[in-house]
């Protein structure tokens, strides 16, 4: 079975009016609905029919993001991430991306909305590392991004004999 993680950074579970589209008077601590994580992690069950297992995970902590990219390429799994604010300076997180990439297995940097909007961001440290890059599409971001890591998962693991 092809396994592909989905990690989320920090905040992600929470709805910010700049990046969520929110109307002006939307708290910052203000609570987006599960779909992001539960509500994803339900519809990506559908995937396992497909032979895909789909791992959901989100932590606010630098290093266990770092762990849980260092157990992906360990175990040859794909990886789908939303480094959420450690996306413009966390070198260290892009030198676990970097480790999943260099295992031959992709990474696919995801964002919900477009990070380069704001002007107070710099750019991504972790794009360089990463297979891909999709943002600016809602929850459509993770959906695209999970399975063009699932389908480079399963390629790879064909014989190149079988794919003539």
């Amino acid at each position: 079975m092809t396994t592909v993680l989905v990690v989320a950074g920090p905040e992600s579970t929470r709805r910010r009016a700049s990046h969520e589209g929110a109307g002006s008077g939307a708290s910052p601590s203000s609570r987006t609905p599960p779909v992001i994580l539960v509500g994803l992690r339900d519809e990506f069950k559908a995937l396992a029919s497909e032979g895909v297992d789909v791992v959901v995970r989100q932590t606010d902590d630098e290093a266990t993001l770092i762990s849980w990219l260092h157990e992906a390429a360990s175990a040859g799994w794909g990886v789908v991430v939303n480094p959420a604010a450690y996306t413009h300076y966390s070198y260290a997180l892009r030198d676990a991306a970097a480790v999943v990439t260099a295992a031959g297995l992709p990474l696919i940097e995801v964002h919900r909305s477009n990070p380069v909007r704001d002007e107070h961001r710099p750019a991504s440290v972790l794009s360089a590392a990463a297979t891909g890059v999709i943002a600016g599409l809602g929850l459509d971001s993770y959906r695209f991004a999970v399975r063009a890591a699932a389908d480079r998962v399963t390629a790879r693991a064909v014989p190149a004999t079988a794919q003539a």
